[in-house]
């Protein structure tokens, strides 16, 4: 089990906290492996890209309007988190949903 997040994140920290054995991945540090990318843009769309962020925020028009692809590589801080890898399965947000389909419920 996997937790892609920044360690400054607050929610990213909340699910630490909640789950027990996971290995936690600083996107900001190692950056997020083009294969989970690549499932997980697939699985959730453009609903990957944290819109309301202060990284989105500060991109100007011409930053924004590039493919979701080029900007996580160049901005790994944009993804929403936590992203959560299980046996290949991925969840995204630390919301109810996920927590109860992590048994944490």
């Amino acid at each position: 089990m996997r937790l892609f997040g920044i360690k400054t994140c607050d929610t990213c920290r909340k699910a630490l906290k909640e789950i027990d054995n996971i290995e936690f991945v600083d996107v900001r540090v190692d950056g997020l492996p083009d294969d989970v990318r690549d499932v997980a843009l697939t699985q959730f769309g453009d609903s990957l890209l944290n819109t309301r962020s202060t990284t989105w925020r500060g991109l100007d028009e011409s930053e924004r309007a590039r493919g979701p692809v080029e900007l996580l590589a160049d901005h790994p801080t944009l993804m929403k988190r936590p992203l959560i890898e299980v046996d290949g399965q991925l969840y995204l947000g630390w919301t109810a949903a996920t927590r109860t389909a992590l048994g944490l419920v």
